[in-house]
């Protein structure tokens, strides 16, 4: 009896019908997929083919096999009940770094445990053995003030203003990618750690071994693909609010930046711009001469980003086209409406090709062909009314079985049309993003989130998984979206702080639905969206504005430096907002912080993020001394100390020296 044999590179092992493969797959890293009486699936939600692979080393036993590629090794063993199969992975020098969870004996647990579902799929549930000593790090973007994920649950589904991105980064020395676009859960339990599928074909994840975090990220990296380079505009400051409804507000923002002399690189215009949502186009009673408007925005030297939704209203002028030709998210049970916003709204289906190419026709001709170079993608989940994920089908199959791929096919449209319209230089801000969704030219953004410290600390959180779960691209509202007052101090004092924090991220922007607002209403007497209070730096009061300034003018400083930092994200894509420990993983304390960063290698980052607060403890990593920006002060890492920050200021320190043109500038 034979349970193992090499099938194309790769370990295969068979019994009572499952099939399991191990196949190297990128640097130091193997692919795992098994089966129910099936072939096992070429098919490939997140990773892509290695373009350069070495044959792995196999060694077949009659009850165990191993295969190794470079610093990793998985042991695949016949358990004597049942003759269940238990992996273990290895690192180079022998420790285990994850294995599966053992079938216990006579408890016959299953380690791949699939429940057949009606129409061939399966639901799916994947069990390794938990080792409480680790911590991880990833998975994308959710609203919590945690660093270690460890003991967390989370939803493998995406929301406003979650992302769920299934890749994390262990401290034992691996990375760990869910190569599933299922919607599901992830248990990070003490005992054991499960991955569930609500339905799929078949288990696949890949898993690689690392010295650092640096290696284990720049090989996930190589299997996922990696971003563009960031365009020059993409390095300053962007100006938006909710929302600039008419073409004369546009422009008079634009000429009061210009007349004080303030560089703005990019300014948006939010939703709502159109008549009917999947109209594609600007409103002519709002937007008269949107071509001309364009061409002053270019000649002040500032980008105009419009925002894009993919929702499509039952009287748009395009949605009975798009339902005849089958362009369109379907319901399984009830009605075609899928959110309920200004009138009755389905989604364009941006996993269909076909429906990819005849969105960007209307974009390209109702905007592209304008002078617009750059897009805001909003809606990205997709939002759905009511998240019933089981009640929706794409054209790449049932959304509880695909439908965390939906953002990214969603930048995809618009990045693969903006290249085959010649545009080289592409950079789309974007509400939710999957593995896969940096190749696209994807910045992310965290959603509609609320104006509080608490909100805030969570958006620092945020930033440094989504750069450890591959999107390099990431930003946030300056001073939140909702319930922000423009006219109260206690918010003023919350976006300097947040604007301060906002000049470190990798795209600095502001946004937020400012309250009061104020109605508008058509020529016609329709209620049209509202337009939130003033939300421009000169808005705040006469204290904030000469910080504010001076931020922006800091973020002009920073140019050079970020785009670096953006040239490593493009070739060996690593994040831009990093955790201590990327950079000083022998430091333990580096795996605990949750309030402070480096951006790039040289500036530590520690944002004012509680009310009223003038000072703050900082922890500074050993293995480097650093520089107080503020004061020019040098001190010795390894050690925390109070800081001051009147609100002028945040700490901000610069690791040897090596970035001394920010000294006495913050």
């Amino acid at each position: 009896m034979a349970f193992f044999e090499r099938e194309d590179r790769g370990l295969l092992f068979r019994e009572n019908g499952e099939m399991v493969l191990v196949s190297p797959w990128g640097r130091d890293g193997l692919r795992v997929r098994a089966r129910i009486l099936e072939e096992i699936g070429e098919e490939s939600a997140a990773l892509l083919a290695p373009q350069e692979q070495d044959d792995a080393v196999i060694e077949i036993g009659e009850m165990e096999a191993t295969i190794t590629n470079g610093r990793i090794r998985a042991r695949l063993a016949v358990q004597p009940w049942g003759r269940a199969l238990q992996m273990t992975f290895y690192n180079e020098k022998g420790e285990v770094l994850l294995q599966e969870i053992p079938n216990g004996g006579a408890l016959q647990k299953k380690a791949r445990a699939f429940r057949a579902l009606p129409g061939g799929a399966f639901s799916l549930k994947a069990s390794f053995v938990s080792n409480p000593k680790e911590k991880l790090y990833g998975m994308g973007q959710y609203q919590q003030e945690r660093m270690d994920l460890k003991g967390c649950s989370l939803e493998l589904a995406h929301r406003n203003s979650q992302a769920s991105v299934p890749f994390y980064i262990s401290s034992l020395g691996y990375g760990f990618l869910w190569n599933n676009a299922a919607v599901g859960e992830v248990h990070f339990g003490l005992n054991t750690t499960e991955w569930t599928s609500m339905a799929t074909r078949q288990l696949d994840y890949w898993i690689t071994a690392g010295d650092t975090p640096a290696q284990i990220e720049e090989a996930y990296a190589e299997v996922t693909g990696k971003t563009p380079m960031m365009p020059e505009y993409g390095l300053g400051f962007w100006q938006c609010k909710l929302r600039y409804y008419n073409q004369e507000q546009v422009l008079d923002i634009a000429r009061e930046y210009r007349r004080r002399e303030i560089p703005v690189d990019v300014l948006v215009i939010d939703y709502y711009h159109w008549p009917r949502c999947g109209d594609w186009r600007f409103d002519e009673e709002y937007f008269p001469a949107p071509k001309e408007m364009v061409r002053e925005l270019h000649e002040l030297g500032i980008e105009t980003m419009v925002s894009i939704w993919p929702q499509v209203d039952w009287r748009s002028e395009n949605y009975e086209e798009m339902k005849q030709q089958g362009l369109l998210v379907k319901s399984n049970t009830g009605l075609d409406v899928q959110m309920l916003f200004h009138g009755n709204n389905v989604f364009m289906d941006a996993t269909n090709p076909r429906t990819r190419e005849y969105v960007w026709e209307k974009c390209r001709k109702n905007y592209a062909d304008l002078g617009i170079r750059t897009f805001w993608l909003d809606e990205a989940e997709p939002e759905f009314t009511t998240y019933d994920f089981d009640n929706y089908r794409y054209c790449a199959g049932p959304v509880a079985e695909i439908g965390n791929i939906y953002p990214r096919e969603y930048a995809r449209l618009f990045y693969e049309g903006q290249r085959a319209n010649g545009q080289e230089d592409i950079v789309n801000l974007i509400r939710c993003a999957w593995a896969g969704s940096q190749r696209y030219g994807a910045l992310v953004w965290s959603g509609d989130i609320m104006s509080t410290y608490e909100d805030f600390r969570k958006q620092i959180c945020a930033g440094i998984h989504m750069g450890i779960a591959g999107i390099p691209w990431w930003t946030t509202d300056i001073g939140g979206f909702h319930g922000g007052v423009t006219a109260d101090p206690d918010f003023r004092e919350l976006l300097v702080r947040w604007f301060q924090f906002g000049t470190f991220c990798p795209v600095m922007r502001i946004h937020g639905c400012r309250q009061p607002v104020e109605q508008i209403v058509n020529q016609a007497g329709e209620v049209r969206e509202n337009t939130g209070a003033d939300n421009e730096i000169w808005s705040f009061g006469e204290e904030a504005y000469p910080i504010l300034v001076k931020f922006i003018r800091l973020r002009e400083k920073m140019r050079d430096y970020t785009r670096e930092l953006m040239r490593e994200a493009h070739e060996k894509g690593t994040p831009v907002m990093r955790a201590l420990f990327y950079e000083f993983p022998e430091d333990a304390a580096c795996w605990d912080l949750t309030d402070e960063y480096l951006y790039g290698p040289d500036l530590l980052i520690a944002p004012i993020c509680h009310p009223h607060g003038t000072s703050r403890t900082v922890y500074l990593p050993s293995g480097a001394w650093w520089v107080n920006a503020a004061t020019g002060e040098r001190v010795a890492g390894g050690q925390s100390l109070t800081v001051d920050a009147p609100l002028s200021t945040l700490p901000v320190f610069v690791r040897d020296g090596r970035q001394a043109w920010i000294i006495g500038e913050v």
